[in-house]
């Protein structure tokens, strides 16, 4: 069967004990929740990518540790690799966030805002 002795016996104790179903629905790729970040601290990450999208993960973590907040660069990474991976990114969540809350967008906003306007027309 090309399966090894180990491998045979873990699938038939699982087929015994929870049924077929119990083999096809494993799924390997489990979130390790240890490693997660606080939901509160997270939004605010979010919350400030979006207040200075022209900030990097360095400068972010500073600001942040500024107001009470401490999270490292590579924090803010992995917090960024879930929906702002890209500075691209960050400017179209900026785009529907200004449009769904109807907010004047900040100096800080409308720049990069424009620079990416021109590299879309260029583009």
């Amino acid at each position: 069967m090309e399966v090894s002795r180990d491998t045979f016996y873990r699938y038939q104790a699982a087929a015994e004990t929870g049924g077929i179903e119990v083999l096809i629905d494993a799924n390997r790729c489990k979130p390790n929740i240890k490693n997660r970040i606080e939901e509160a601290t997270e939004s605010s990450v979010t919350a400030f990518a979006l207040e200075q999208p022209a900030f990097g993960q360095v400068r972010n973590s500073n600001k942040l540790r500024k107001r009470g907040i401490f999270v490292s660069p590579p924090g803010i990474r992995s917090v960024w690799l879930q929906n702002l991976e890209s500075f691209k990114k960050h400017l179209s969540v900026l785009e529907k966030h200004a449009a769904k809350t109807g907010a004047a967008p900040t100096e800080a906003q409308v720049q990069p805002l424009e620079k990416k306007q021109e590299d879309d027309v260029v583009r």
